[in-house]
């Protein structure tokens, strides 16, 4: 992916994570600055000021996009998208066409984050919101946008207060068993690596499974922030994950009721444009030297996301 290093970009990343049992240890995101409701922070929420750099195949990014639907900002927050597969200059843009960068010309996300000052260190990850107006990054934690664009004042919340305390509680299960327990299978570089994440992935699903017996949404009756930060990894989960990171013991179809829950939320207003699943497969099986070393992309899976 590279990294930055005192704003140079450098190809190879020497502090990729793995751990000394071979597991997958994801960097925290690094800038975290915030959009304030009344511009205490220096950041207001205002129309146009803000724009994201993202990536469709890219299940943070599209947790954004998601937010950035569901509040109704569509015509307040731009967006740049690169491509589907990463390059050895990390996430690129083309010169023109839906793959390129309309405000800043970019022609790889690290050139977003060299205009960063002071000069950024760290891994170049997307989604990045970009404030226009002081020419900076706002935020690369895609939890943290997602929170702020709730800050636009639409009357539209995914977190109410009385349901804080229970979102806040799936997040941090879904993130540690799913969201990012995926990851830790794919890129597990030991059999115990790999056999303790996939484990925790099912173990997670089976639980969801039988938890939406007897609730529409995750913490009820009404769609939440939590519901929108699951979305993005069960979308992906069987034409990428399931094959691409072995996490192979059992598809989402296979769930009757997370199937279900699956579906209801692609059919929202405006969620399935948000979807792409030949981007997933073209982002998920691009070469790779432990996964995939000729960058085969498979035809299938043909899934079918109608409602029943």
């Amino acid at each position: 992916m590279g990294v930055m290093i005192d704003g140079i970009y450098h190809v190879d990343d020497p502090g990729q994570g793995t751990g000394s049992d071979g597991s997958f240890q994801r960097a925290k995101s690094t800038l975290r600055h915030w959009i304030a409701a009344d511009g205490s922070s220096g950041f207001a929420p205002e129309k146009g000021r803000y724009h994201l750099f993202v990536s469709r195949n890219c299940p943070w990014a599209h947790r954004t996009l998601l937010a950035r639907l569901f509040f109704d900002l569509e015509e307040d927050i731009s967006v740049s998208v690169a491509r589907p597969r990463r390059t050895d200059q990390g996430w690129i843009f083309d010169g023109d066409g839906p793959f390129s960068d309309p405000l800043l010309g970019a022609s790889a996300i690290h050139e977003v984050y060299a205009r960063q000052r002071p000069e950024y260190t760290g891994r170049l990850t997307v989604p990045v919101l970009w404030d226009k107006k002081t020419e900076q990054i706002v935020s690369n934690e895609s939890a943290d946008i997602i929170r702020m664009l709730g800050a636009f004042g639409k009357g539209i919340t995914l977190c109410p207060e009385t349901l804080r305390q229970s979102i806040d509680d799936w997040n941090g299960r879904i993130y540690a068993g799913f969201n990012n327990g995926v990851y830790r299978a794919g890129f597990a570089r030991t059999q115990e690596a790999y056999d303790k994440a996939v484990a925790e992935v099912f173990a997670l699903l089976d639980s969801i499974e039988s938890h939406l017996e007897s609730s529409t949404y995750l913490t009820g009756d009404s769609f939440t922030e939590a519901d929108l930060r699951f979305f993005p990894t069960l979308v992906r989960f069987d034409v990428a994950y399931h094959y691409a990171f072995r996490c192979n013991l059992r598809r989402l179809t296979d769930y009757p009721h997370l199937w279900n829950y699956a579906r209801r939320i692609y059919h929202m207003r405006g969620v399935a444009q948000t979807v792409d699943f030949d981007v997933y497969k073209q982002g998920y099986f691009s070469p790779s030297e432990a996964r995939n070393p000729l960058g085969i992309v498979p035809a299938g899976p043909i899934i079918d996301w109608a409602l029943d």
